[in-house]
Parts: C-alpha cells; structure tokens; sequence
C-alpha cells in the first residue's frame, strides 16, 4: 500500500490502529485535564522536548501551564504500585513547539506507559509495540536501541568525571567523535580507553552482527550485567516480525538524571528525525519520590504533517477502468477487494490527463485484467 495514497485523515487513521494496538495487548486508556501547575514542568524540563511552556495563573492565584507532555502528568497523577504494573495509553494533545513549524501548538501525542513491577518481559512488549507502532505509520521504519545503564558504566569505566558526562552524552548523541575525543583528552582518558569508546560509539547495526563485537570490545574492562540484559531482550526479539527492523545503535542516548537502561529511538523512510522516543525512566520515579520502575515511548504526530505535505509517487495504487455496461455489483466486489488489501482505487471509464498509479486494472465480463504494474 502507498501510505501517501489517501494523506485525508492520515493522521487519524494512524491514531485509530496505536489504539487499537495497545488496547489488544490490555494498555487502559488514560485521560488528563489539558493543564497543570507550572512547577511541575519547571523542576522537570531537561525531560521535556522543549523547554519553552505556555502558562497563566488561575483564579487561586497559582501558576499553570497548558500541557507539554503527558508522562510527567502521568507519573504525578498514577498510583505508585511497584508490586505489579500498570499498563496505560493515552491520546491527548499537548502543547509546545513544534519540530516542523518551530512555533506553538496544539499536537496530539500518542504514546504508553508501563508502571510498576518493570522487569524484562515488560521491556520486550514495550520494544514490540514501539516497532508495530511504526509499521502502523509506515512499511519502511526501524527501531533503534541502545542502553544507557552499558553506556554510563563505561564512561565511568574509561575515566570520564561525573561532572562531564552529560557532555560526554551529547557528543555521543551526535556521533561528534571528535569532540568526544577532545573531551578524552582532556580529562586524562587513556589512548586504549579512549579507542575502546571510539568503537562503541561507532558500531551500529543488527543485533546478531553487534552484539558479539561489543562482547569482544567490553571483555574484562567492566560489569557486564547491562551488555547481558540487552543481549536477553535483543534475542527475545528474534523470530519476531518486527526482529528485522531492529538495530543496536548507541548513538541513541537520553539525559542520565532520567533515564537508566533500554533507551530506544523510532524512524520512518522520508523523515529525518525520530517519529518516536522512549526508554526506562526509573530515575525520574525515583525523583518524584515513587518505588515502582517505568519504561514507555511516544509517538510525534506532529512529524507525520512532513509525511503528509510530502510529494507522492503516486496517486492511488489502482486504477480500475470499467465499461459501459458493466455490472455494478461486480465493480464493487471489485473494489471491496482491493481495498480490504489495504490499497486505494479510483474506479474509471477512462484513464484521467495526470493521474498516478501504481497499476492499471481493466473490468471486462466480470473478471479484471492487470494491463499495467502490480496490484
């Protein structure tokens, strides 16, 4: 199917199948008020996308803001129960600046969350989702994933201060080895360190090719309870439909105050950032004072608008020509078919000045001929 085929409602489409999705795997759906108080957010924004939060002060005198993300409200407003988990999604707009438009709006976000008893099972379904997610906005997608327990083990390993890590992150977030060598330099890292960081940063690919090559890299330097989990969740994952999509990637970071273990990054052909983002959050359960563990992503609407302002290849997918006389019900029998493949047809007598398609179909006594392409 050509995902830009019918670009009305695209979004909408692609809201209807995530809910769908989470609510087969037993994800209850959470709502929340559009605001709330500002403190909330200004104690917490290195978590936030953006920083920049709209606000007003209510009748009481408090300050609020309009929402700028969901998790933090989630996290605030849910029951801490580290005993079993909760499962939870949510479809709620929020309110901040945009990556496409740089300026304010009101964007609706997708995305789940996972409360309580976090253990690798979790993890894994979490993975799972977050892949399926992406093959509901597109057949050409992959799913990066790294751990940022691996990464903050060996800068600590390496001799990176604490007090230089959160640079060390950004470098590596970037893939500037550059810098990030500069910043070896110095604080003293050894040139043997300092290369065994260079290859972690630098190798990326599927699991079964990486994985053995940062076991040979790591051997003997450090604990390698965090290389042993994510080779457990990688692994788990194979035989999967969604294994082929997966790539370890270490490049994918997030800020160490927060986040702790699996990280992962979604991307879809056509876009050149993250459609979707998330990972293990214990650390900010454990800021705002909670027992339980947490992993979830989200899902940007906001960049599916580039998918849907992109220029298309084709029109529709098939082009059905009839004739005069035709038998109506076999048109449409016709048609239920197709479109229950999950293509788009036009249903012509002629073939239109301009049209795109990806196939020509031709009705002739009941039966249709392919005259050009694949349906």
């Amino acid at each position: 199917m050509n995902m830009h085929s019918a670009s009305l409602g695209f979004s909408e489409k692609v809201i209807f199948s995530l809910r769908s999705l989470y609510e087969k795997y037993g994800y209850s759906q959470y709502k929340m008020s559009k605001f709330e108080e500002y403190d909330l957010y200004a104690r917490n924004k290195d978590f936030l996308i953006s920083d920049s939060v709209i606000t007003f002060t209510d009748t009481n005198g408090k300050l609020m803001a309009l929402k700028p993300d969901v998790t933090l409200s989630i996290v605030k407003n849910s029951k801490d129960a580290p005993d079993f988990v909760q499962k939870l999604y949510y479809n709620e707009n929020v309110y901040r600046v945009s990556k496409g438009s740089h300026a304010f709006q009101e964007i609706m976000q997708v995305g789940l969350e996972c409360l309580g008893m976090v253990d690798d099972y979790c993890i894994c379904e979490v993975l799972m989702l977050a892949a399926q997610s992406l093959c509901c906005i597109s057949e050409n997608a992959l799913l990066d994933i790294s751990h940022l327990g691996l990464i903050s083990d060996l800068l600590d390993q390496v001799g990176i201060p604490g007090y230089q890590k959160a640079e060390a992150l950004k470098f590596i977030g970037e893939k500037n080895i550059h810098e990030l060598m500069a910043l070896c330099r110095n604080c003293g890292v050894s040139k043997e360190n300092t290369g065994i960081l260079r290859q972690l940063v630098s190798i990326s690919g599927d699991p079964e090719t990486v994985l053995p090559q940062i076991k040979a890299l790591l051997s003997g330097i450090m604990n390698t309870a965090s290389l042993e989990q994510l080779e457990r969740i990688a692994y788990a994952l194979k035989g999967s439909e969604i294994y082929s999509m997966v790539r370890i990637d270490f490049s994918v970071v997030d800020d160490f105050h927060y986040y702790n273990g699996i990280v992962f990054k979604g991307f879809v052909y056509g876009l050149p950032e993250s459609v979707l983002s998330g990972g293990q959050y214990d650390k900010l359960m454990q800021k705002m004072k909670r027992r339980s563990g947490a992993i979830g992503f989200a899902v940007y609407m906001d960049m599916l608008e580039r998918l849907e302002n992109a220029p298309t290849e084709y029109d529709v997918d098939a082009l059905l020509l009839y004739e005069s006389g035709s038998d109506l019900s076999a048109i449409q029998s016709h048609v239920k078919a197709l479109t229950e493949k999950g293509c788009s047809v036009m249903v012509q007598r002629q073939i239109p000045e301009n049209i795109k398609y990806r196939c020509l179909l031709k009705l002739q006594n009941g039966e249709v001929k392919i005259l050009e392409g694949t349906p």
